[in-house]
């Protein structure tokens, strides 16, 4: 079953989304649309500590897109994830709860994969 109003071939284009890495530097991030569990969903990717990790912008505890400003997504010291609502915080390379209203819960992972010089994210 596909998400009303989406072509084919529009689901196609939307089941992956692929930059080159040097658009998402250490510390940076990265905004896109993609296909999750059969619905056009916003994913962030970031950049920690050299790897790569990507997730829907979705905050578990509030419902709502995690960037405080647009693609913003790191807390002051760039050690976590924040959520603009309520200030949850996540493990950039878990998506794991570290502290906040999120109730030990985990960000929706989405897959990663460095191939040659870019960064390739799919639905999980």
């Amino acid at each position: 079953m596909k998400p009303t109003g989406i072509a084919d071939d529009a689901m196609a284009h939307h089941s992956m989304w692929s930059a080159p890495i040097s658009e998402i530097p250490p510390g940076c991030s990265a905004k896109f649309h993609i296909l999750w569990r059969e619905r056009l969903v916003e994913g962030f990717v970031v950049n920690f500590d050299g790897r790569y990790y990507a997730y829907v912008n979705y905050c578990i505890h509030a419902g709502t897109p995690l960037d405080w400003w647009p693609n913003e997504f790191f807390n002051e010291d760039s050690r976590f994830l924040v959520c603009g609502t309520h200030g949850s915080l996540y493990e950039p390379d878990s998506g794991k709860c570290a502290g906040g209203p999120c109730g030990g819960g985990t960000l929706f992972p989405l897959q990663v994969q460095v191939t040659g010089d870019r960064i390739v994210v799919t639905a999980t």
